[in-house]
């Protein structure tokens, strides 16, 4: 597990970031709300669209884990005008027993995450979220995590999302959005989330990466 953490203390980037972020919703750009819809299915080959639909497709196909049948969901979905999709990143601590969260007004305690900006790739957008939600820049492990299929609210279509990992030790200042706390949270202990999966699902990766990193040590 060399490398794992790649790590800059920028609490005031993450303030920054946050203000543009508030910027942004006072706009009209909520995360995740039904606004522009990302066209895949009509876009020319080498259209700058189609590139970032393909680190999609790949990072589904590379997940460690897919639930909701998400990779069948994207095939038939790419055909036709998409949602926004979605990406979330998995903040653990070095010795894989906590995780880092963001309080959400509606869905409780959340993985810090939200939509992919047009021309934005998942993993960039991944690594944006986390610094305007927590004021952490840190690198993302290579392999994403997890492809699941999700509604974010009752009255909007199913989109896909990605998960990242990070690994950052709890001990870093935290920034981001004040109406937005992050906190870490015991992965053995429970959290007030609509996501209820999503404990047993990093549950089941933190203990992939224990045992991927028991291996490397042999």
């Amino acid at each position: 597990m060399r490398g794992l953490l790649r790590l800059r203390r920028a609490s005031s980037v993450g303030r920054a970031a946050g203000t543009a972020r508030a910027a942004r919703r006072a706009a009209g750009g909520d995360a995740l709300g039904p606004g522009r819809r990302l066209r895949v299915g009509a876009v020319n080959h080498g259209d700058h669209d189609q590139v970032i639909l393909s680190e999609v497709v790949a990072d589904a196909r590379l997940a460690t884990w897919e639930f909701d049948d998400a990779r069948a969901w994207l095939e038939r979905a790419r055909q036709r005008p998409m949602e926004p999709l979605a990406a979330e990143v998995w903040v653990l601590d070095p010795a894989l027993e906590y995780v880092l969260l963001v309080s959400h007004r509606v869905r409780g305690w959340v993985p810090p995450g939200g939509k992919v900006e047009p021309g934005e790739g998942p993993r960039a957008a991944a690594a944006r979220e986390l610094l305007e939600e927590t004021g952490l820049d840190v690198g993302l492990l290579p392999g994403p995590a997890a492809v699941a299929v999700r509604s974010f609210r009752n009255d909007w279509s199913p989109t896909l999302a990605l998960s990242y990992v990070a690994v950052v030790e709890r001990d870093v200042p935290l920034g981001g959005e004040p109406e937005q706390p992050a906190a870490w949270f015991r992965l053995d202990d429970g959290w007030n989330s609509v996501f209820q999966a999503d404990q047993g699902r990093i549950q089941a990766h933190a203990r992939y990466l224990e045992a991927a990193r028991a291996s490397s040590a042999r």
